[in-house]
């Protein structure tokens, strides 16, 4: 299983839009954060530069199967968002999309926030990621490569 990360374009905006709302709106109420339209529409335009279009590509073919939203600098990624369509979840989707991450990642550090009861939480744990911090709804997270 590859995957290609596509920078998304202006014309993606409705379909991460909608992504977000499938994947986000139960955790996020879950944490008593019920967001308006417009909230929602803020959140996915912060540093909408950084959103990408996860292409999975299976026996050729390929097929969009959710979002990544990072950012790179000279010693570290940030893991903004990733959100898998449910349609997709369930199959180790996000689980090859942190660990190519973190594969391409080299020796730097990887960063992320997860909410705190979302069950990405374990699969983070699982791939070496710890917890280094928290706020009122998230725990911030880090996996550093040697």
């Amino acid at each position: 299983m590859k995957f290609k990360f596509i920078q998304a374009t202006q014309d993606d905006r409705a379909y991460l839009l909608k992504l977000r709302k499938l994947t986000m709106v139960e955790h996020l109420e879950k944490s008593g954060q019920f967001l308006s339209e417009a909230e929602h529409e803020f959140r996915l335009d912060d540093a909408y530069e950084c959103s990408h279009l996860i292409s999975q590509h299976t026996d050729n073919k390929a097929r969009m199967v959710g979002t990544l939203k990072y950012r790179e600098d000279n010693d570290k990624i940030e893991i903004m968002q990733l959100q898998i369509h449910p349609a997709f979840q369930g199959q180790g989707i996000g689980k090859k999309v942190v660990e190519e991450v973190l594969q391409q990642a080299d020796t730097k550090r990887v960063e992320l926030t997860v909410l705190k009861d979302n069950p990405a939480l374990s699969l983070y744990q699982r791939l070496g990621f710890t917890i280094t911090g928290e706020d009122e709804f998230e725990f911030h997270m880090q996996a550093v490569n040697s």
